[in-house]
């Protein structure tokens, strides 16, 4: 009696261990599941994030190599041409006829130049800025120093540096026209003799005892005499007594 009552129990623990013992598997074999399925999900975020990281670059590089091209089309030959244009109606038109300096010419037209050269060129290849300062910086170091520049002539170059840049920043045409026009005009009625019509002339005078103090009003007559000018004011810039002659510097009004 006693053993059937012992393998009676051990079958009731048979059947009871058993279920429990399949639950217990299946937990683990789903806890296992939900694991491989979030390492797969961090995997395929982290291969996204790789993916859109790699394209960004890709379409950096693109940029900046469609950057470093300088395309050279029919609108910088158009702005060259405006800018050009513009540039000698103010030299012969506006600077020479009251100036008459074409030694300042050369380095007009070469400022101007190089100005829309450089200006075009740094709007198309990508320079980091210290470069694109340090660049026009060599403007500002330049030194006339065989013969002094006048405070015209230093505006004219300023002028003439301004049409460059602006001219290669690839404005519209009809923008740029007005943007020139206006320069062209504002020149020709403050140095066409319109509102101003006192003019300049530098002179070497011989007579150097009229450049005393005590004899200006002889020295004013004597330049009006041999000049046949309406001279009102003149400036002795620089007096050589080796040579007995005077560097005269001497302002009329225009007939």
């Amino acid at each position: 009696m006693n053993r059937i009552k012992i393998v009676f129990g051990i079958m009731l623990l048979l059947c009871i261990s058993v279920p429990a013992y399949q639950t217990m598997a299946q937990d683990s074999t789903s806890e296992d599941q939900s694991t491989d399925q979030s390492e797969y999900k961090l995997k395929a975020d982290k291969f996204t994030k790789y993916e859109k990281k790699l394209e960004k670059e890709l379409a950096k590089d693109k940029e900046n190599k469609e950057k470093d091209v300088v395309d050279i089309n029919l609108k910088f030959f158009w702005n060259l041409i405006i800018d050009i244009v513009t540039m000698l109606l103010i030299i012969f038109l506006i600077y020479y006829p009251k100036n008459r300096q074409a030694e300042s010419i050369f380095s007009f037209i070469m400022f101007n130049l190089i100005i829309f050269m450089l200006t075009f060129v740094l709007n198309k290849v990508k320079i980091s800025m210290g470069a694109a300062f340090g660049l026009f910086a060599v403007f500002s170091m330049l030194r006339y120093r065989t013969e002094g520049i006048s405070i015209k002539d230093m505006t004219y170059l300023f002028i003439f540096i301004a049409l460059g840049l602006i001219s290669a920043i690839q404005l519209e045409y009809y923008e740029l026209g007005i943007i020139n026009g206006t320069i062209f005009i504002f020149t020709f009625l403050l140095d066409g003799n319109i509102f101003f019509r006192e003019q300049s002339k530098r002179i070497e005078y011989e007579n150097i005892e009229f450049i005393k103090p005590e004899n200006y009003q002889l020295l004013m007559e004597d330049l009006r005499k041999r000049t046949g000018l309406k001279i009102h004011h003149f400036i002795i810039e620089e007096i050589n007594f080796l040579n007995d002659s005077a560097n005269i510097k001497i302002f009329y009004y225009d007939k």
